[in-house]
């Protein structure tokens, strides 16, 4: 689990055993110099339920930032604005977020690095490997709806990981519930305490902006061109006569007793509280029409903390030790049309990375020249010559890395697997045209190795593939994204399995008595049941057979 440490406070570094053959780089960065970039970057993701709001946001912090000039809201078909995080044609086409983006922009003087997630509850597994490069999270919630049922799945994630969490209240522009009712609901629901930063100044047509308890101040906003442009502010006293007199008396005196009874009857912040997850500061605003997004932007980068250490099967790396090291939490195929390349989004974890630079695959044992890094900012990509802890950069990935791979110039290394979640529905695939079995097995292995979907081959009979998907909503980027990138047309033969269980020490003539056993990518057993009452009957029928819910990890075997 990680246990991020308050900026400041760097950990120590930790002792491992150190290869033979290390020789640290020529251009070795000296630890204070490490230090001082960890102690400037924050890399975080938001998390929310499917519709909260979660892409405009990351398009406002980003307008906000100065990374961008016009903030492109997310919208439906038709529409000649996208959001800067949404590169894929799909993504454009039905105006929702279903892959992972990573965003690196500078803000008063910090660097933050922003891993935009996929909000359809169908790619939860994208998602749950972003988390893993996040030292902190947004977890936004409406606030109409609340804590939905993907917030509940997240948290949990967030909260298994060791992550700390920033709660934030969106669509305040619209009509929403109570605060204190939002407040007793995430407490109660995720059980997590948390304390207003922010709080609002009326809802609905009537919200006028926010008071920060940190100032002590009234941020009155303006609405201006759809929110595509940073919204003008005044800043006044909650006194203030003229704020009084927008409010009237009414609500203006139930505004100073919601203030008074916040300051009264809630815990007070506590930073160590919030990193070890004990406290969720909240922030109260509309991203749609810029309200509130700057205060949060500024009072995050003084919350969140700085890029944490590198879990191992042997403890931890700290940041701040002197060789490189990195972790491959997603590839993605075809992000630009112009090269259809292949890339890997690596996480800096130690040390400072530099173009050129040779550093070890551990999983392959090569050694290895990283001579093209980039830095994306949605589709657009730009080469870069240096990268720090808490910095995501692509590589160029000619079918050598995959999730969880280790770059190392020191030490050897090794990490627990990401698990995976296992799947809910089953389609076997083909090429409609024979002569495009090229393209096909082409686009298989790229997607299949990005995390679309999971791919299964049969044991016996045609080898003709079986896709393992959680949700609708994977098959259809799938089949889309092979006609679009590939141009390979697809027939998809819908099965009635529903359930999957890995096989494990089980022999051949076991595996012949199952009525469906797969191979995952691994060349795994898998057998495939239709009902939990076909998972107990082969249980009850065959003593021996040892069978779990989702592929072995490493984590298990250490456990």
């Amino acid at each position: 689990m990680r246990r991020n440490a308050p900026c400041g406070r760097l950990m120590a570094t930790l002792d491992l055993e150190v290869d033979a053959s290390y020789d640290p780089p020529p251009f070795r960065a000296m630890t204070q110099d490490i230090a001082q970039q960890v102690e400037r970057r924050r890399t975080f993701a938001i998390i929310s339920h499917p519709d909260a709001g979660k892409t405009t946001l990351t398009e406002k912090l980003l307008l906000y930032g100065g990374a961008i000039q016009t903030a492109g809201s997310v919208k439906g078909k038709g529409s000649s604005a996208h959001a800067t995080s949404d590169w894929m044609e799909l993504e454009k086409k039905r105006g929702i977020s279903i892959t992972s983006s990573a965003l690196h922009f500078e803000y008063d003087g910090h660097v933050i690095n922003l891993l935009d997630t996929p909000g359809h509850q169908d790619f939860s597994e994208d998602t749950y490997r972003t988390l893993v490069a996040a030292d902190a999270a947004l977890m936004l919630i409406d606030g109409a709806k609340g804590v939905e049922p993907q917030t509940i799945k997240l948290f949990k994630v967030c909260r298994d990981r060791g992550i700390p969490i920033v709660t934030v209240v969106n669509k305040m522009d619209r009509p929403a519930q109570d605060p204190f009712e939002l407040m007793d609901e995430v407490e109660r629901v995720l059980g997590i305490t948390v304390v207003p930063r922010t709080w609002p100044i009326g809802s609905g047509p009537n919200f006028l902006g926010v008071y920060e308890f940190e100032s002590k101040q009234v941020f009155q906003f303006e609405r201006a061109d759809h929110g595509s442009q940073r919204a003008a502010v005044q800043v006044k006293g909650p006194d203030d006569p003229a704020l009084a007199e927008q409010l009237g008396e009414q609500q203006h005196e139930k505004l100073l007793e919601d203030l008074m009874l916040v300051s009264e009857a809630v815990d007070p912040f506590d930073i160590d509280k919030f990193l070890k997850q004990e406290q969720s500061p909240m922030f109260f605003a509309s991203a749609i029409t810029n309200f509130g997004v700057e205060n949060l932007l500024r009072r995050f980068i003084e919350l969140a903390p700085c890029p944490g250490p590198l879990p191992t099967t042997k403890g931890e790396i700290a940041p701040t030790e002197e060789f490189f090291s990195g972790f491959v939490y997603k590839v993605a195929a075809n992000m630009d049309k112009n090269h259809r390349d292949r890339i890997a989004f690596l996480r800096v974890t130690s040390g400072r990375f530099e173009r050129g630079m040779g550093a070890k695959h551990l999983r392959l044992g090569r050694e290895m020249k990283l001579s093209h890094p980039h830095r994306f900012f949605g589709q657009e990509r730009v080469t870069i010559d240096e990268a720090w802890p808490g910095d995501v950069i692509g590589l160029i990935n000619p079918g050598l890395f995959r999730v969880g791979d280790v770059v190392s110039s020191g030490p050897k290394l090794e990490v627990r697997n990401f698990p995976r979640f296992p799947p809910e529905i089953y389609a076997q695939v083909r090429p409609k045209d024979p002569s495009m079995s090229k393209g096909f097995n082409k686009g298989l292995k790229q997607l299949g190795e990005e995390g679309v979907v999971q791919v299964f081959w049969p044991r016996t009979g045609a080898r003709e593939p079986i896709l393992g998907a959680v949700g609708e909503l994977q098959l259809e980027v799938f089949k889309h994204r092979l006609e679009q990138e590939y141009s390979v047309a697809i027939a998809m033969d819908r099965k009635g399995y529903s359930r999957a269980r890995w096989l494990v020490k089980v022999t051949d003539s076991l595996l012949d008595l199952l009525p469906m056993v797969v191979l995952d990518d691994a060349d795994r057993p898998v057998a495939l049941f239709n009902s939990d009452f076909e998972i107990e009957y082969a249980q009850k029928r065959y003593e021996d057979l040892e069978m779990h819910e989702a592929p072995p990890t490493e984590e298990e075997s250490v456990a």
